[in-house]
């Protein structure tokens, strides 16, 4: 019981964008959210198809107001995955779904803004995150997160 006293962990955040090591660190998160009693808040953080057009092309502009709606709406059915994967493992989870160009800083801001008491990472990431592999979400998220980080591999 000495460690409860010491290590409340009130509130869990964990990363979810679709891939099988987001799975894995929400079936974690979802264990530890469990053993704790902590709220677990699953996260996906989407970025928004804002795209270059130079004036000069042919090329029609696009509705950024549809492409947005897409680009949320598959956030959104990433993101119900991962609330679902928790209440599967047994734990009453909230999904947040943020918008944001940089993966590692929508975490560390969004961790730090609802005083998250740990946050759950997988090791690697989507090809939604583009290019980003988690490597190095999870090592930039290391360095700049106020609360400790558990990163499942």
């Amino acid at each position: 019981m000495g460690m409860e006293s010491t290590h409340k962990l009130g509130k869990i955040m964990v990363a979810f964008d679709g891939s099988s090591d987001s799975e894995k660190a929400v079936r974690m998160a979802a264990m530890l959210a469990g053993g704790f009693r902590s709220e677990l808040v699953v996260v996906h953080i989407y970025s928004s198809p804002v795209l270059a057009y130079s004036g000069a092309g042919a090329m029609p502009v696009p509705n950024y107001a549809e492409l947005e709606d897409a680009a949320k709406d598959g956030g959104q059915k990433v993101l119900a995955k991962g609330v679902q994967l928790a209440k599967d493992s047994g734990v009453a989870a909230r999904g947040e779904l943020l918008e944001g160009s940089s993966t590692v800083q929508a975490l560390v801001e969004y961790s730090a803004a609802e005083k998250v008491d740990l946050l759950v990472l997988g090791t690697r990431g989507n090809t939604g995150f583009k290019k980003l592999v988690l490597g190095s979400v999870s090592s930039g998220v290391v360095n700049h997160s106020s609360c400790p980080v558990l990163v499942v591999r």
